[in-house]
């Protein structure tokens, strides 16, 4: 957080989380080829590029794209939602796992299989609608020993907790968990594109 990052979309996604604030991205675009993307100025201009969505990895080319983006020498970052299996997804790309919480009402569709696959280059998200979903989401990360596997991130869903609020509740749990915060929010409000 807080690196110049280029953003690159991609459209889709088969969750239908109640805070999305990407719904835009379900459908529409343009239709663009590896080469083009991977030749777009701004990209070419950027060190860190972030491949996210929707749901990136529902799209075929992705990992293709993601291999590309690297090869082209870019850090690279994929967001996905953990629903799906992100076994293939070129070792040199970190890969940001948003593990669903109750209140995203998506949360039978995490694929835990994915949590073993994960190592320090990763980070691990948690979005918290609420109380109970912070509480779950230490039960979780208990359950599955995630603490030194990878960074472990909660993020407040926006305009339902309070970063403070948050951020009093990861210091009162005492564990090893990094607070994030959209950013690009704080600094350009809730405009798609930003």
């Amino acid at each position: 957080m807080g690196l110049p990052t280029t953003f690159v979309r991609l459209t889709g996604c088969p969750l239908r989380c109640t805070y999305c604030d990407t719904a835009y991205a379900f459908h529409g675009g343009q239709w663009r080829d590896i080469d083009s993307i991977v030749h777009d100025p701004l990209v070419m201009a950027s060190t860190h590029i972030c491949v996210t969505g929707g749901e990136p990895l529902a799209q075929k080319a992705c990992l293709t794209l993601l291999s590309a983006l690297c090869d082209a020498g870019h850090q690279v970052s994929l967001e996905t939602s953990g629903a799906m299996d992100i076994a293939q997804v070129d070792p040199r790309v970190s890969r940001v796992v948003d593990i669903k919480t109750p209140g995203s009402g998506e949360q039978a569709k995490n694929r835990w299989e994915n949590l073993p696959l994960l190592n320090a280059h990763d980070q691990l998200k948690f979005v918290v609608c609420n109380r109970a979903d912070f509480s779950w989401a230490l039960d979780t990360i208990k359950q599955h020993a995630l603490l030194g596997r990878c960074e472990i991130l909660v993020s407040p869903s926006f305009a339902e907790v309070e970063p403070r609020q948050l951020a009093e509740w990861v210091l009162e749990s005492g564990l090893s968990i990094r607070l994030q915060v959209q950013l690009h929010k704080l600094l350009w409000g809730d405009a798609p594109g930003h």
